[in-house]
C-alpha cells in the first residue's frame, strides 16, 4: 500500500539513482578511484597497481574514455583519473579537462608504471587503486556501486573504511512493487520529482540529438531512421540507440543514470520522451511516466544487481515500455501485462561489455518493450508456465532475478573468458 512514508523514499530513491555521468560508468568509475587516490597521496606516484573485477574488465575494455581524445581501455581510465581527474565530481570526474590536458593523458598511459591485476577473490564490482610515491603508499578501493568508496588506506593506516555491505545508498529498495509505483506516479507532486526528471529529459535527449547528427559507432540510430518508414515507434528507438551510439564512442556530453548505467538511463527515458512528444503529451503527463519507466527499471535491476551476464537495457526497455502504456492512459493491467510480455520476450540477452553493439541491444530491448504492449492491446499475453513466466508480475521478476544473479553466474565468467582469450 502507498503511504506518505513510502511517497518519500521513491522520491528519495529516484534523486539517488538518476545522477549524471559522462562517459561510460565503469571506466569513469576507474578514473575516479585514480584521482581520489592521487588527491590522498597529495604528492607525484611513481608507479601504480589496479585490481579490478573480470566485470570491471569487460565493461571497461572496449570503449572510449571521454575527453581523452578518443582513447579506449582501462589504462586509459586510469591515465585520465590519475593526469587530471577531479575527485569531487564522482562519476562527473572527467568533466572539465582542458584542451591542453588532454594531450598529457596518452603520455601517462604509455609511461606510468602499472600493474593491472585481476584477483580471485574480487566481488562483481570491484576496483582496487594503489599509488606509490617516494615518500607515500595510498590505496582506494570502490565496490558494489560505482562511486561506493569502503576504503582508504594512507601509509598502512586506515583513513576512512566502511562495511562492504554499504552500498552508500540511503534509501532500502525492496519498498518498490509494480502497483506502488503506478499509484505513486499518479499521487506524487510533480514538484518533487520535476528538477530531476527534467534534468534527465534535457540530458538525454541532447546526447540523442548528438548521435543522430554525428558519426558514432556503428551508427545504429541513424542505420533504424534510413532503413525503415520512420514512424514513433522507430523514432523512439532509433534516439535511444543514437545516444549510445554517441556515448559508448566518446561523447563528451554527459548522461542521466539509472542503476549506475547510462545506457540503462538512457534507455528508460528516451523513448518515453519521445512517444510524449509525438503525442503531444502535457510534460506532467510526461514527469509521471518517467516516474514509472525510471522505478521499474530500478525495481527490476534490484534484484539482479550492478553488473551481470544479463544486459541490463533489457530491464529499462521493459521499464520504457510501462512508461508509454502510462502515457496511452493504461493502468495497472495494461502496465503489469506489458512488463510481463517484455521479460519474456528477450530476458536472456547477454551483457558482453560496454562497447558499441550497446546501441543495437537498446534498440532491440525497446522493440520488445512496445511489442509486449501491442501484444496487450490486441488481446494476446503469456501465462505462467510459459517458461520463467510465473503467476503475477512480481512473481516473473523474481524468476528474472533468479536467472539474472543466479543462473547466469557461469555464463558470466565465460563471457570473461572469451572477451579476454584475444581477437
Amino acid at each position: 500500500m502507498l503511504t506518505k512514508e513510502k511517497i518519500e523514499q521513491y522520491i528519495a530513491i529516484l534523486g539517488e539513482e538518476l545522477v549524471p555521468a559522462m562517459g561510460c560508468t565503469e571506466p569513469i568509475s576507474i578514473a575516479y578511484a585514480a584521482a581520489k587516490a592521487r588527491a590522498v597521496i597529495e604528492e607525484t606516484p611513481i608507479r601504480g597497481r589496479l585490481e579490478v573485477s573480470g566485470n570491471i574488465v569487460k565493461n571497461a575494455k572496449s570503449v572510449v574514455v571521454p575527453h581523452t581524445g578518443g582513447l579506449r581501455g582501462i589504462k586509459s581510465a586510469f591515465a585520465a583519473g590519475l593526469a587530471v581527474g577531479d575527485a569531487e565530481a564522482r562519476l562527473e570526474v572527467l568533466s572539465n579537462v582542458t584542451e591542453a590536458e588532454k594531450q598529457g593523458i596518452a603520455t601517462v598511459r604509455d609511461s606510468f608504471p602499472l600493474e593491472i591485476i585481476t584477483p580471485e577473490d574480487a566481488r562483481i564490482f570491484d576496483i582496487g587503486v594503489t599509488l606509490i610515491s617516494a615518500n607515500h603508499t595510498v590505496f582506494v578501493r570502490i565496490a558494489d556501486t560505482h562511486t561506493n568508496v569502503v576504503c582508504i588506506r594512507k601509509d598502512g593506516e586506515i583513513l576512512f573504511e566502511k562495511p562492504l555491505a554499504d552500498m552508500g545508498k540511503k534509501t532500502d529498495r525492496s519498498v518498490l512493487n509494480v502497483e506502488d509505483i503506478l499509484a505513486f506516479a499518479n499521487a506524487v507532486n510533480v514538484e518533487d520529482v520535476k528538477e530531476v526528471l527534467e534534468r534527465q529529459i534535457q540530458y538525454n535527449m541532447a546526447i540523442a540529438e548528438e548521435g543522430l547528427k554525428n558519426d558514432y559507432g556503428a551508427n545504429i540510430g541513424k542505420v533504424l531512421l534510413r532503413a525503415y518508414q520512420p514512424d514513433i515507434k522507430i523514432t523512439a528507438k532509433a534516439y535511444a540507440a543514437a545516444a549510445s551510439d554517441a556515448r559508448m564512442n566518446g561523447c563528451e556530453l554527459p548522461v542521466i543514470i539509472n542503476s549506475g548505467s547510462g545506457n540503462q538511463g538512457i534507455t528508460a527515458s528516451v523513448p518515453v520522451i519521445v512517444y510524449a512528444k509525438g503525442l503531444h503529451m502535457s510534460k506532467e503527463k510526461l514527469y509521471r511516466a518517467l516516474c514509472v519507466s525510471n522505478l521499474i527499471t530500478i525495481h527490476l535491476k534490484s534484484g539482479i544487481g550492478t553488473l551481470s551476464a544479463y544486459c541490463g537495457v533489457v530491464s529499462a526497455g521493459a521499464g520504457a515500455a510501462c512508461g508509454v502504456a502510462y502515457l496511452l492512459g493504461g493502468g495497472m493491467d495494461e502496465i503489469e501485462h506489458t512488463l510481463v510480455n517484455a521479460l519474456a520476450i528477450d530476458s536472456g540477452i547477454i551483457c558482453d561489455g560496454a562497447k558499441a553493439s550497446c546501441a543495437a541491444k537498446i534498440a532491440t530491448a525497446v522493440e520488445s518493450g512496445l511489442l509486449g504492449l501491442n501484444m496487450y492491446y490486441n488481446g494476446n499475453e503469456f501465462y505462467a508456465g510459459d517458461g520463467i513466466v510465473k503467476s503475477g508480475v512480481e512473481k516473473t521478476i523474481n524468476s528474472v532475478s533468479r536467472l539474472a544473479h543466479k543462473g547466469m553466474r557461469e555464463t558470466d565468467k565465460e563471457i570473461i573468458r572469451i572477451m579476454l582469450d584475444g581477437e
